[in-house]
This record gives structure tokens, sequence and C-alpha cells, in this order.
């Protein structure tokens, strides 16, 4: 496979640096050693989500209290929880890495046991799915994998492949942070991503985050004033 900030480790580093500042390239291993105790001293915190009370997440790996992973954990789950017995496909693989997956893993770099390493653009597979779930994946795409065209024409583009491998009544779920990737950014600001519905997730505090309108989420800045996401869009989408 061709080197790629996803599969080298060197890499990575300045590529960290640029997307989430240098005090993280040191707080984020103090964070992951010093989990064990920090975590039981989190105080439990819900998340208001569609009308529901979602317990957030707290988890060693990537350190999930200090970024937007506290609430897109559970969100995820709540959605897969929507299809118990359903075919689903997760891209990006994130939802292993906190607990056992049992639906399809598509993931272009990382390579692990199980996980299909294609393109959503490349993917064909022979069944349709009742739900296409993807966790803070879709900011990356053409951002953070070294092309060098906007990045807005390549995630309309993989929102459409993923609408196609719907069944119909099927759903397309897709949570993705404010402000890390200005052309996404900009989609979301002009209408361009064309969700069924959307909702807005927006960090008040360290700890504390809640609904917000559109408007509110997208003043919010990348890595500012709190650590990663300060606000999310959870987007919906029917087949194509």
């Amino acid at each position: 496979m061709k080197k790629h900030l996803y599969n080298t480790t060197l890499g990575k580093v300045p590529w960290f640096v640029r997307r989430f500042g240098a005090g993280e390239i040191l707080l984020k291993p103090i964070r992951m050693v010093l989990a064990p105790v920090i975590i039981p001293m989190l105080p439990k915190k819900t998340v208001e989500f569609q009308g529901r009370r979602l317990d957030c997440f707290y988890h060693r790996y990537n350190m999930t209290w200090a970024s937007e992973r506290c609430v897109e954990i559970p969100i995820a789950k709540s959605y897969l929880d929507q299809f118990p017995s359903g075919a689903v496909l997760e891209v990006g693989n994130v939802i292993s890495h906190y607990f056992p997956a049992r639906h399809d893993i598509l993931d272009k770099f990382e390579k692990a046991d199980g996980i299909i390493n294609q393109d959503i653009l490349d993917y064909r597979p022979e069944k349709q799915y009742d739900l296409v779930l993807s966790i803070s994946t879709f900011e990356h795409i053409g951002f953070d994998d070294e092309s060098t065209e906007p990045s807005g024409g390549k995630i309309k583009a993989a929102i459409a492949a993923c609408r196609w491998l719907l069944k119909p009544g099927g759903k397309f779920v897709l949570t993705v942070p404010v402000g890390y990737n200005p052309d996404l950014d900009e989609l979301m600001s002009t209408g361009e991503l064309k969700p069924d519905r959307e909702f807005y997730l927006l960090r008040r505090k360290k700890l504390d985050w809640g609904p917000a309108t559109k408007a509110e989420a997208l003043k919010c800045r990348f890595k500012t004033p709190f650590p990663y996401a300060n606000a999310i869009l959870v987007a919906e989408f029917g087949k194509a």
C-alpha cells in the first residue's frame, strides 16, 4: 500500500499538529495514560437527542471525554438499536474500537480483521443496507487524503454513494464536526448537503453538550474554546 498519513507514524505528526494544535501532542498521551484514573472521576452526563436523554460515553481510546466522541458514540448506538437484525454498513472504522461490531465495516486505510479496504466510491456489494452509518469520517474526504481539489465535490459524491447502497426505506446517517473542514462547513451553511433531517449539537462546557440551532453551531470554531469539536452535525438521508 502506498504510504499515507493514515498508515504511517511520522507522517501523522505534522498533520496532527495542524489539525489539533501542538498542545495536543503532549496532552493526548497524558490523557491516555491517566484514563483509568480520570474516567471514574468524571461526572455522569447525558445529552438530549431527538427527545431522548443519552448517556455520554467515556473511554480511553481517543479520550472520548475530551472530544465529540462522548456524544457521537451514544448517538450512533441509538441508530444501531433501531436496526437490531438489519443489514448495517459503517463507513470509517470507529465503533469496533469501543464495543463488538457485528456489521460490515468499510475503511479505505485502516487495516484490521473483517474491515473492507475500499473507497466508498468503488464499493459495489451484492446486497443493500437498512442502515449506513458514518462517525466523524466525511470531514476527512478530500481534505486529509492528499487531494489537490476542493473536497466539497468528493464529499457530495460519497454521500450519493452511501445513499445508493440503501434498501428502499433505508437510512444513511453521518456525524461530522463543525469547523474542521472549511469546504464541508460551506456545504452545511449553504444547504448543499441536502439531508432529509439535520440535528446540531453544541458544546457549552467541557462535558456539557446539547441541542443547538444551525446558526449557533456554525459559529463554532474547531479546537477552541475546548479541544476538538465544539459543535457537530448529525445528518439523516434516505435512499437516492
